[in-house]
Parts: structure tokens; sequence; C-alpha cells
């Protein structure tokens, strides 16, 4: 299981904010300090759910040495966050495709809110199934 730092930021009248800063964007909030640290596990897990389902990268965590070395990250308390799912290691790899298949994934894949890498994954696993039964 891995850890990642969370921040937790809190406004006058309003509610415990977590950021995280290995995954900019990822944010949630809890009414109290356990509430949000609950939501920020459901929240990381969910997330990391979603890369390893389009076969994106997880980063690595990132030390706290790091994350506070980034001035915007001094007014947040740090927490460690529990990834409860299991993520697989994303490997690079090479294929040769013909460049009017290769089009034709990537406009299918941004059309559709995919990365290339998180269609052809997908469209791995549907065809692996099919043949399966």
């Amino acid at each position: 299981m891995r850890q990642y730092i969370g921040l937790i930021h809190k406004e006058a009248e309003s509610d415990y904010g977590v950021s995280f800063p290995d995954f900019p964007g990822v944010v949630t909030a809890g009414t109290s300090l356990d509430d949000a640290r609950i939501m920020a596990e459901e929240a990381l897990s969910f997330h990391v759910d979603g890369l390893v389902e389009d076969g994106e990268a997880i980063p690595e965590p990132a030390s706290l040495e790091e994350v506070m070395a980034d001035a915007d990250n001094r007014d947040g308390v740090a927490i460690l966050v529990s990834v409860k799912t299991e993520t697989k290691k994303a490997l690079r790899v090479n294929v040769t495709l013909p460049e009017d298949i290769l089009r034709q994934i990537d406009s299918f894949a941004e059309s559709h809110g995919f990365t290339r890498s998180g269609f052809l994954a997908k469209a791995a696993k549907q065809v692996m199934e099919l043949e399966a039964t």
C-alpha cells in the first residue's frame, strides 16, 4: 500500500480541504479533520483506480522534504494518505502501427476522453475478455 502526502487547508467558515501535490487537480473536503482524512483516502483511491484503468502511470510518492520545498505548500498541514487500491506498474513499450490507424486511434481516444495508452489498454482488455469466453 502506497502513501502519498495530502495537504489540509482550512479557511474561515469553510470545510477542511485536502489537496495532493503528487496529483495536481485532485482535491476533496470534509466537515471535520477526521472526515477530511476519510474523504482524502476515498478521493485518492478513486483517482488512482481511474489512472490504472486508463493505463496511465502512477507517480512515485514525493518525500515530505520535496513537498514542503514548494512555498505554495507551506500553508497546509501535511498528512499521509493511504491508497487502498492495487496499483499496477505501467511499462513503456514500443509498438509499430500503420500511420492511418494511429491517427484513428488518437482521434477516437481524444473524442472519448481517453489517452492513447488508456484506450489501447482498454481495447486490449476487451478483446482478451471476448476471446476468453
